[in-house]
């Protein structure tokens, strides 16, 4: 069931008329409603496309807005601008967790203001756009979505723990864990907590501070440079 049916207000906002309105009603249904009507995937099918094409819209968009920029930066604000929290906001934006179409259990759980449900959203009707129109009226719409974070570099200036989270949940879909591997429990001592950041069961990066909190940065800094070192920045 969905809060709403695709309207003409769904339509202005996404600036697109579709040719198969059944595209964007297959984008709106969640797997759990799918499943519960006839056992299908509902949106994941183009969720899985949506994803592909957004991440070469975005990177297009970045290539060209940003020519002075290397390897490692333009990566580094592509998972900004993609990962699910992102994607999650411009749903709410476009007015799409209104219409999404969930099963009995996801409805009742709160899906349609999840984060993962609404990131997913989002990729599903890129994916459903892209089927019906092909790649202008996806780029119109990216291009729309995400204006004002295309035009600056304030992705780049970010909490270091938050640019390599970002980082790590687009290219391989993890969350860094953080974990202290010495305290000398001297008071105030510049160093004195010792934490190694972790991602795939590999330690990306370590780092000292006075307080936990700093030692995380300065290893989500250190692990920040490593991935500049792996896509040759």
């Amino acid at each position: 069931m969905s809060l709403r049916s695709p309207d003409e207000q769904l339509r202005a906002s996404l600036g697109y008329e579709f040719a198969d309105p059944g595209l964007l009603e297959i984008a709106l249904t969640h797997a759990s409603a799918a499943f519960e009507r006839d056992r299908t995937r509902g949106n994941e099918r183009l969720e899985f496309l949506g994803d592909a094409v957004l991440g070469l819209v975005v990177a297009r968009l970045l290539f060209e807005a940003h020519p002075g920029w290397r390897e490692g930066e333009l990566t580094r604000a592509r998972a900004a601008l993609v990962n699910a929290r992102a994607l999650a906001r411009q749903a709410r934006a476009l007015g799409l967790s209104d219409y999404v179409v969930l099963g009995r259990t996801e409805r009742r759980s709160g899906g349609a203001e999840k984060e993962r449900v609404l990131a997913n959203l989002f990729e599903a009707v890129i994916g459903a756009i892209y089927l019906d129109g092909g790649m202008e009226p996806v780029q119109a719409l990216v291009t729309r979505c995400f204006a004002e974070a295309l035009a600056g570099d304030a992705m780049l200036q970010r909490d270091p723990k938050t640019r390599f989270q970002e980082w790590a949940h687009a290219e391989v879909r993890e969350t860094p864990r953080y974990s202290v591997s010495k305290d000398s429990g001297v008071e105030d001592a510049a160093d004195r907590f010792t934490v190694e950041v972790v991602l795939c069961g590999e330690c990306w990066g370590h780092g000292a501070g006075r307080s936990k909190r700093t030692a995380e940065r300065a290893a989500a800094a250190q692990a920040l440079e490593r991935v500049e070192l792996r896509t040759g920045d």
